[in-house]
């Protein structure tokens, strides 16, 4: 299975800044005033702090979730592994159809 946290990281970071850098310049090229256009940073600034906050909280319970299951997969390979080698430190059960041993044959 390909190792796709990275990639996902480095692709929210690469969204997140070309937002950002993208809302500046719609900003600074937009025909307002100079006290609109701050008002305006404000409200958006605002409104990304929200959707961070947000989006940490769902990467965090994704987080969360994941720690969850890999825990019980681990506790679950963990007694696996233990019912193993407790059968194997079992001596092997002996058949009621096996001849018995045969004693000595005295000269």
């Amino acid at each position: 299975m390909a190792d796709n946290t990275g990639d996902l990281g480095s692709f929210l970071a690469g969204f997140v800044i070309g937002g950002l850098i993208g809302a500046g310049v719609a900003l600074l090229m937009a025909p307002q005033s100079g006290e609109e256009t701050r008002a305006l940073i404000a409200d958006k600034s605002i409104e990304l702090r929200d959707r961070a906050v947000d989006t940490a909280g769902d990467v965090q319970s994704r987080a969360g979730d994941f720690a969850s299951q890999t825990a019980e997969a681990y506790d679950q390979q963990v007694q696996r592994i233990q019912a193993a080698v407790d059968a194997g430190k079992k001596p092997p059960k002996k058949d009621a159809e096996a001849p018995a041993e045969e004693a000595p044959a005295e000269s």
